[in-house]
């Protein structure tokens, strides 16, 4: 009886870590973005996205970090460690010193286009192996996210 039930677990988890057919076929490591990529047309301050600019204020915005420490602890940190230290995507440590607000903020809703055109979002990619998949953040979640990584850079 025991042996007959894990044969009917075993070939059920088989079953359902299968490819959907709908996706058989898809090629997952490039983007789904239709747009044709123009690094000419890039702006690698501000990135690729809606935020021109990002008012950042005066200081540290404790609450809004603690929400974005909430929203990393389920978004991002499975893949992203605070130290520089790799996991799957780079370490955050220093981010908000190398990235600007703006391009962080386009990053964290939209990385798709982004990975699409920043040589150096595709050099790091090919360290990584593994596209930043898009979150579906909100623009407050990516606002505080922000807050949270300048946190961690050691804004007070």
């Amino acid at each position: 009886m025991n042996k007959m039930y894990a044969l009917a677990l075993g070939l059920l988890l088989f079953i359902s870590c299968g490819k959907d057919k709908t996706n058989a076929g898809e090629d997952f490591s490039k983007s789904s973005s239709t747009e044709t990529s123009d690094p000419t047309s890039y702006d690698p301050n501000r990135g690729e996205g809606k935020y021109s600019t990002v008012d950042l204020g005066t200081g540290l915005n404790v609450a809004m970090a603690a929400e974005g420490e909430k929203v990393a602890g389920v978004k991002c940190m499975s893949c992203h460690k605070l130290t520089d230290e790799r996991l799957v995507g780079p370490g955050w440590k220093g981010v908000t010193e190398r990235r600007t607000p703006q391009w962080l903020m386009n990053f964290a809703i939209n990385p798709d286009p982004m990975i699409d055109k920043d040589p150096e979002l595709q050099a790091q990619l090919e360290l990584c192996l593994v596209r930043m998949p898009n979150q579906a953040l909100t623009d407050d979640d990516a606002r505080n996210i922000l807050e949270y990584m300048r946190q961690n850079d050691g804004v007070k």
